[in-house]
């Protein structure tokens, strides 16, 4: 036995970060950012421990471009290093075993595979592309529009996804510096107009429209009556109105601080508002709430103009 290689075998293993490392190297090369993805142990200290174990002659390395990969150095083990090695990895301790499972993980990611611990939770967690705005894209693409008025409809932000699936998309707007953004963001689409124009006092006549959205727009009215009115108004027989906004909160104080009138609509309240105007409502509902305080609501409601 060569006690001094011995005992500073044991020195550089009785560690367990640098053991948990080792056990992850044992069948496979990993990088030093899947060492940290994996343990969560900081950059620099999971370099200057693989630092410590090539020492060692424990771990050996190989240079790709800017990157490092590790892998466990097998043919050059002591024999002292593969018992103390082989009694980590047989033990079954905890956090071993939890460094398994997310090195199983990785492996999902890169195969294309999403990990176990999205399941159910797949809101909750980013995966590259997957986000809000591409699948907005993604169920704009299934709509077949006909002539569309979009009533508030700001720098055109949301009608950018509309418009590609409309016969004609008109924006307005009361604020011209919007109506000028919305107009420049739109140019490349040929179908759509945008002006400035009064939600209470549209200046179209009956039934030129086939589909109406407000999105976030009632909130800012003067007078939200009178603008579903005058939404019913222009909407067709059989067409469709598409409105989304806040539930009724307690919250002015923040939303004031955006030029909002109004906080916000119950379904019951937005339900009646759209009665009264004409429209036969086909759902009013709460269908999502902000993950931050104060947790907003968002009400959606769908309404169409009955037939003559």
């Amino acid at each position: 036995m060569d006690l001094a290689g011995t005992v500073g075998t044991l020195n550089i293993l009785g560690d367990e970060s640098r053991l948990r490392l080792c056990a992850l190297l044992l069948e496979r090369e990993l990088s030093v950012t899947d060492l940290v993805k994996i343990t969560g142990i900081s950059q620099s200290r999971v370099s200057t421990h693989l630092a410590r174990l090539r020492e060692g002659g424990i771990v050996r390395d190989r240079r790709d471009g800017q990157r490092s990969f590790y892998v466990l150095a097998k043919e050059s083990l002591s024999s002292t290093a593969k018992t103390v090695l082989d009694a980590a990895t047989r033990s079954g301790d905890p956090t071993l075993e939890r460094d398994k499972r997310r090195l199983s993980f990785l492996d999902d990611e890169r195969c294309g595979a999403l990990p176990d611990s999205f399941v159910g939770e797949m809101e909750r967690h980013y995966s590259p592309g997957r986000t809000w705005q591409s699948l907005s894209v993604g169920i704009a693409a299934l709509l077949d529009l006909g002539e569309v008025l979009d009533v508030g409809s700001g720098d055109g932000a949301a009608a950018g996804y509309l418009a590609p699936y409309c016969a004609s998309l008109t924006c307005i707007d009361t604020n011209a510096r919007m109506i000028e953004a919305a107009t420049k963001r739109l140019a490349r689409h040929k179908n759509v107009r945008a002006e400035v124009a009064d939600m209470h006092e549209l200046p179209f006549r009956a039934a030129s429209f086939d589909a109406i959205v407000l999105f976030h727009t009632l909130t800012y009215a003067e007078r939200p009556q009178r603008a579903l009115e005058e939404c019913a108004r222009v909407l067709r027989p059989n067409g469709r109105l598409v409105a989304l906004t806040l539930d009724a909160h307690e919250h002015r104080t923040i939303t004031a601080a955006y030029g909002e009138r109004h906080p916000g609509f119950a379904p019951r309240t937005l339900k009646r508002m759209l009665s009264r105007a004409g429209l036969t409502v086909t759902f009013a509902d709460v269908t999502c709430r902000e993950p931050k305080k104060p947790h907003f609501e968002v009400v959606l409601a769908i309404a169409t103009k009955p037939n003559a």
